[in-house]
């Protein structure tokens, strides 16, 4: 099975990680109401936020980032409530947000997948915005729809199991398309104060992402050699993405790290007997540590997961769209020769912990 054909939709503003980390002093200063508590919340986000040096600037659709005047806000009308619009007006903005993005991907006179799996941990709607596609486009008859939602940072794995299922099963030569609409800035909770909030919201970003898999391609693309996913033996209460009213809520625990560390070698063992020479890692950047800790425990080059890092520094975590976009990078980059290795690692609730081997061909 092959992977190809990686585009990706940037968001359509972008802020630098400065601007950012101001614009959420200032938002947590207005939902306490209290201009004393300034300094308090500067000095916590300054501390375990996600600094400059680590993210650049990150992506987002709403244009609330932008500004202070939270009487034209879209979403964190924060004079009004101190977290903001509910969960009906956020998912709103992702069904209106996500539908452009369908359109881009699929302008007029596009050819139809056999299936397209639709992935997502920030918004959930029906009619979503592949079926609406399908429907446009007038491919009710020959395309298969499929939700991979609520899967957190992990999500492209499952994503690629269902499309080899899909591709086993047709006699005929086919194709699966996957895109991934994450639109994390929508879930964001300025009433929130603690340190694993003040994390999450200093990391994520928004994402789009389109990929292919087909049986045989002229096009540069990764060769799948293994999957695997598998849950950390007492774990469960190490990451959550929990549905509230006002949006959708993380939560995670300063161990994750550590469970990760203590479980990571057994199961690359598993998931690939014999990796070659110095292959590259291509590493959720759930945060600068979790790739520091991956990088020292299994004594991995600067250059081995340099895309890691990249991504994470001009894009931020972007959840389950963060890997694909690794994938682009290593796939897009011409000094990478055919026969490169790839291992991808994801984690998400569970604690799961969800990889690939492939390998990179330049194509003909």
């Amino acid at each position: 099975m092959l992977l190809t054909n990686l585009q990706l939709i940037r968001p359509v503003f972008e802020s630098t990680q400065e601007e950012t980390l101001r614009w959420l002093v200032h938002a947590h200063v207005m939902a306490e109401k209290s201009e004393a508590f300034r300094s308090t919340i500067e000095e916590k986000l300054w501390h375990v936020g996600c600094k400059p040096d680590h993210i650049q600037k990150r992506g987002h659709v709403l244009a609330d980032f932008l500004h202070t005047d939270w009487e034209k806000m879209t979403i964190y009308t924060l004079n009004e409530t101190p977290q903001g619009k509910n969960l009906s007006a956020r998912s709103e903005v992702f069904e209106e947000e996500v539908d452009k993005v369908f359109d881009q991907f699929y302008p007029t006179g596009s050819s139809a997948p056999n299936d397209l799996i639709h992935v997502s941990c920030t918004g959930y709607l029906s009619p979503n915005g592949a079926q609406k596609i399908v429907s446009k486009r007038g491919w009710g008859e020959e395309t298969t729809v499929t939700n991979a939602y609520h899967m957190g940072c992990y999500g492209s794995m499952p994503a690629i199991r269902m499309g080899i299922g899909f591709l086993k099963n047709r006699e005929e030569v086919s194709k699966v398309d996957v895109v991934h609409t994450e639109i994390c800035s929508l879930h964001s909770n300025p009433s929130m104060h603690k340190l694993d909030q003040l994390v999450s919201q200093s990391l994520f970003a928004d994402g789009f992402i389109k990929y292919s898999l087909v049986q045989d391609t002229d096009a540069p693309h990764f060769k799948l050699l293994a999957l695997k996913e598998e849950i950390i033996p007492d774990s469960l209460n190490a990451m959550s993405w929990n549905v509230a009213d006002w949006g959708f809520q993380m939560f995670l625990a300063k161990e994750v790290p550590v469970l990760i560390r203590r479980y990571l070698p057994s199961y690359l063992k598993r998931l690939a007997k014999r990796l070659e020479d110095k292959p590259l890692f291509a590493v959720h950047p759930g945060g600068p540590k979790i790739l520091t800790h991956i990088q020292e425990l299994l004594e991995l080059s600067d250059s081995q997961m340099a895309y890691s890092f990249q991504v994470l520094k001009e894009y931020g975590n972007m959840s389950s769209a963060t890997l694909p976009h690794i994938w682009e990078k290593i796939l897009a980059d011409t000094n990478i020769p055919s026969g490169t290795q790839v291992v991808s690692l994801a984690f998400g609730p569970g604690l799961s912990i969800s990889g690939s081997l492939m390998e990179k061909i330049c194509g003909s």
